[in-house]
């Protein structure tokens, strides 16, 4: 009898991210690493700053470890020499930042070439959010790509005219099976909230940054509650700009009939709570807390700016309004919250979209494309 072929070596895959706090694409990442291919793919995760560990225990309890780069170095790039070890023992880096793949381009092309990794990028923000020097250092480097892929059309249109038509759009999404909260969590959670039964609550998922522009959401807030004192609000996220946003909402009168809950865990539970997804934004990618939202089946009023308009179709699943433009927000606000057919059609009509957010249509893709390059590597 012949011996058995032997299965070919797990690819080598290192994930490249800034952090691991709560944004959209460490949630992203989180969700891949739960339905990714252990056996054929050797995932590694690495990120670099230091006061971004929140998921941390989240990876490891998918066996996935995170290394912080530059964890025993003092210095400012300490960082950039434990990255280059790190890819001398991969066969692809995929790089979710773009100033750690522009990082990860340079440092890869140090290497001798038996070593040097396929770099791949996922850009999932428009690149007219991010500042000069990186836009132009991403733009420079770029073309060393082996692969890139751009979250929604709208971050796609915003790359480099030249760099363009190089980019593939790739949908991420959510995991279905995790959007599973406790069977009593509306209950409970409206009561801890101290929302009654007859209110409508709305609930917001966005780190406290400018692109997110909290100062939009409070001020329709406002408005919105002088027409409607039915309303409630409640907004998810952590951030630089905690203090500037609590003092805003305390400007604002608004107490606690807007809540800021800081950074949680439950956040299934509190959609589970609310009746309406709002999100202010003033740039975005292609959020994953509204298809997280949808899942819920949940009624979105969203800004039309970045990916949105490609999730949220107006009047269907949700309402769009222009950006930074606090009493059009109100206004849809008062209008979702007074019709309660019309919550019921739309969030209907979103738990329906969710289906095509499944993250194992993007990670497949992915996984085919980690795998075409370490054969091709192989080739050279």
């Amino acid at each position: 009898m012949g011996s058995a072929t032997p299965s070919p070596a797990p690819v080598r895959v290192l994930w490249l991210v800034k952090g691991l706090g709560p944004g959209g694409a460490e949630q992203l990442l989180l969700l891949a690493a739960g339905v990714a291919d252990r056996e054929r793919f050797d995932y590694r995760l690495a990120f670099v700053r230091p006061d971004k560990t929140h998921l941390v225990p989240e990876f490891q309890a998918l066996g996935l470890e995170p290394e912080r780069l530059g964890a025993g170095s003092d210095r400012r790039g300490g960082w950039v020499g434990d990255l280059r070890r790190a890819l001398r023992d991969v066969d692809v880096v995929h790089a979710h930042s773009p100033v750690l793949a522009s990082a990860a381009r340079l440092v890869a092309r140090t290497l001798p070439r038996t070593r040097r990794p396929a770099v791949v990028v996922t850009e999932h923000n428009e690149w007219t959010s991010h500042r000069t020097p990186t836009r132009l250092l991403n733009a420079a480097t770029a073309g060393l790509d082996a692969r890139h892929w751009a979250v929604s059309d709208q971050v796609k249109e915003t790359v480099w005219s030249p760099l363009r038509d190089g980019y593939a759009v790739l949908i991420h999404g959510i995991d279905p099976d995790t959007v599973r909260p406790d069977p009593g969590a509306r209950s409970r959670l409206r009561a801890e909230l101290g929302v009654a039964d007859d209110e409508v609550l709305s609930l917001t998922v966005a780190n406290l940054r400018r692109n997110k522009d909290y100062p939009n959401l409070l001020r329709g807030a406002r408005i919105a509650l002088d027409a409607d004192p039915s309303l409630r609000f409640a907004a998810v996220g952590q951030g630089p700009l905690a203090d500037e946003v609590a003092a805003l909402h305390a400007s604002l009168g608004l107490g606690d009939r807007f809540l800021l809950l800081g950074y949680r865990r439950d956040v299934h539970d509190l959609m589970a709570a609310a009746d309406v997804f709002t999100l202010a934004s003033a740039h975005e990618g292609l959020p994953v807390a509204v298809m997280e939202a949808f899942a819920h089946g949940l009624p979105v009023v969203a800004t039309e700016v970045g990916g949105l308009p490609h999730q949220v179709t107006d009047g269907v699943e949700g309402l769009l309004v222009p950006p930074a433009d606090a009493a059009a927000l109100a206004r849809a606000l008062v209008a979702v919250a007074a019709d309660d057919d019309l919550r019921r059609r739309m969030g209907a009509a979103g738990l329906e979209r969710s289906a095509a957010y499944d993250i194992r249509n993007a990670v497949r893709e992915q996984e085919s494309a980690y795998a075409a390059l370490r054969t091709a590597s192989a080739r050279t």
